[in-house]
C-alpha cells in the first residue's frame, strides 16, 4: 500500500511538472524482460496493477535487434520484448545500441523508461523530467523524482514567485503614486500638485519703467518747470488783499 501511495505520488510530480499523462508510456528494454523472466512475473500484468492506471507498454527495434545479437543468454527476454508495441524510434535501417536508442527516445517525448541498465539509469537521472521504472526483485519500483529534476522544478517556482512579487510590488506603487518602471523601460511620472495655468495668470497693470524711461521723464519736468513764468500781482490787488 506505502509503495504504492509513492508510486501515485511520483506520477503526479512528473505530471503536474513535466507533462506526462494517461496512457502512461512505459519503454521496456530487455535487461528489464530478463529480470522479470528470472523473478517470474508477468510485465504487463504487474505495472497495470502498480499504476492503478493506464499504461502502455512499448519498445524499440533497436532494443530488440540488440537483445537478439546477444544470442542465447537472453532468448527468453527477446521473446518477452517482442510482445510489446514497436515504437518507431527513428534509427530504422541503421539501429544504434539500445542504451542510446532510449536516450534519444526520451529528448521529445514522456516515457516512463523500464531498464535494470544502471549506466543508463544514472545517465538518465542527471537530466530533469526522465522517470525510471525498475523491478526489486518482484515488484516493480517507481523511482522517485532525481535531483536534477528537483532542482529544475524548484528554479521553475522560484521564478515564477519571482515574477508575482515584482508584479505585486509594482501594482503597490503604482498606487501609492511611487515613479515606477513602464513595460518600454519609460519611468512613470510622480504623481503631485501640477504649476499654475500660465493663462490663467493675470499680469500686472503697473509696468516697471527702464532707466532711459526714467530719465526722460525727469527731464521732460524739469524742461515743464523752466518754462513757467512769474505771474506780477498787481498794486492794486495786493492793497486790497491786505486790507482787514
Amino acid at each position: 500500500m506505502l509503495n504504492k501511495r509513492k508510486s501515485h505520488k511520483t506520477l503526479v510530480f512528473f505530471a503536474t511538472n513535466f507533462d506526462y499523462r494517461e496512457p502512461y508510456q512505459v519503454l521496456i528494454d530487455a535487461t528489464f524482460c530478463q529480470a522479470a523472466l528470472q523473478h517470474k512475473i508477468i510485465i504487463e500484468e504487474q505495472i497495470k496493477k502498480y499504476f492503478q492506471c493506464q499504461a502502455k507498454l512499448l519498445t524499440t527495434q533497436c532494443v530488440i535487434l540488440e537483445a537478439e545479437a546477444l544470442g542465447a543468454p537472453l532468448t527468453g527476454a527477446t521473446s518477452i520484448v517482442k510482445q510489446f508495441h514497436v515504437h518507431k524510434c527513428g534509427h530504422e535501417g541503421k539501429p544504434v545500441a539500445a542504451a542510446d536508442c532510449i536516450k534519444s527516445m526520451t529528448k521529445d517525448n514522456r516515457y516512463i523508461v523500464a531498464s535494470q541498465d544502471r549506466r543508463l539509469q544514472q545517465s538518465l537521472r542527471k537530466i530533469p523530467g526522465r522517470c525510471l521504472l525498475y523491478l526489486h526483485k518482484a515488484t516493480p519500483v517507481l523511482e522517485a523524482p532525481s535531483d536534477a529534476s528537483k532542482k529544475c522544478v524548484q528554479k521553475r517556482t522560484k521564478q515564477l514567485m519571482l515574477g508575482k512579487q515584482v508584479a505585486k510590488i509594482d501594482y503597490m506603487k503604482q498606487q501609492q503614486g511611487i515613479c515606477t518602471t513602464e513595460n518600454d523601460g519609460t519611468p512613470k511620472k510622480k504623481k503631485g500638485p501640477k504649476n499654475p495655468n500660465p493663462l490663467s495668470c493675470k499680469k500686472s497693470k503697473k509696468q516697471k519703467e527702464s532707466p532711459q524711461q526714467i530719465l526722460h521723464r525727469v527731464e521732460q519736468t524739469t524742461l515743464t518747470k523752466a518754462k513757467r513764468k512769474r505771474v506780477k500781482i498787481p498794486a492794486h490787488v495786493k492793497e486790497a488783499l491786505s486790507k482787514p
